[in-house]
């Protein structure tokens, strides 16, 4: 089986230590397999996707010695095959409009007779509160565009996919009542960007031909979504390996506003690729290829 792979960053901040981690592993699993490693800009979000952090974090992966096998995508550039998708979910009858603001569905979360609010990769699961609005016509464009899951999920009892990271490996299998009460009618077009990251990723990784989706064990429950949306658009399924986060001292997760961790700042303090090898636990001498 080939092997391929990706580094997938936003260009919404500087890359930190957990980015390093993530991409330097992917590349080593790439090379240790004869394989082909991709890049990939995710910068669907047009307010917090900024030209200098796309330079940035450019120059950033060259410096750790990563070198991708095919020019870099960006979503940006990819709106039509997102709409595409869309078109084809919503003449499925799958997708409809929403209006909800976040207040509107805590409210009706906190309404007594709904019960104590559960939570999916997404926060809370929505209460399905416009499912009932027309779905004929024109895809709307003006609006958010919600999965109809009991529609999405009619003859399909389970999903599976095989997962090779630490914690979870093996063959992972939902079931119809994991996604109603875990995942719920998640958003796949927000009215500002005009898609998702859930309906992006599984486009572009199947626009990629990636065999092996590399990420961190923060997205381990989004799969199971990513999945069913495979399924429904006739796209393959890849095999995921969701890595460890690289923490802070006191076990939180790192995130782009821990600029005292950016990769900027410990390069004009001097440090070396391998210097942040070290750091996040990888051998200093990376797979031969």
């Amino acid at each position: 089986m080939s092997f391929t792979t990706r580094f997938a960053p936003s260009p919404t901040g500087p890359l930190h230590l957990g980015h390093a981690y993530s991409a330097l592993l992917a590349h080593d699993m790439a090379r240790a397999n004869h394989g082909t490693f991709l890049l990939r800009i995710e910068d669907i979000d047009p307010q917090r996707s900024k030209p200098q952090w796309h330079a940035q974090l450019i120059d950033d992966l060259a410096w750790l010695g990563i070198r991708w096998d095919a020019a870099p995508m960006r979503q940006s550039d990819r709106m039509p095959a997102y709409r595409a998708a869309l078109d084809q979910l919503w003449a499925l009858g799958l997708l409809y409009p929403c209006t909800c603001t976040r207040r509107d569905i805590d409210l009706a979360l906190g309404a007594p007779q709904e019960g104590a609010p559960h939570h999916g990769p997404d926060g809370p699961v929505y209460p399905g509160i416009c499912r009932t609005r027309p779905r004929s016509g024109p895809r709307p464009t003006d609006q958010h565009l919600r999965l109809d899951m009991a529609a999405a999920l009619s003859g399909i009892s389970s999903t599976t996919f095989l997962e090779t990271g630490p914690d979870h490996a093996g063959t992972i299998t939902r079931t119809a009542q994991d996604y109603a009460a875990r995942i719920g009618d998640i958003v796949l077009a927000r009215r500002d960007f005009g898609t998702s990251y859930h309906l992006s990723v599984v486009v572009d990784d199947a626009a990629q031909s990636i065999t092996h989706v590399t990420r961190g064990a923060d997205l381990f429950e989004a799969t199971a979504i990513h999945v069913l949306l495979q399924r429904l658009l006739g796209l393959p399924h890849p095999v995921y390996h969701h890595h460890r986060l690289i923490r802070d001292s006191q076990g939180k997760r790192l995130a782009k506003r821990d600029d005292a961790r950016a990769l900027a700042k410990f390069r004009a303090e001097g440090a070396t690729p391998q210097t942040i090898r070290r750091m996040v636990g990888l051998d200093p001498v990376p797979p031969s290829a």
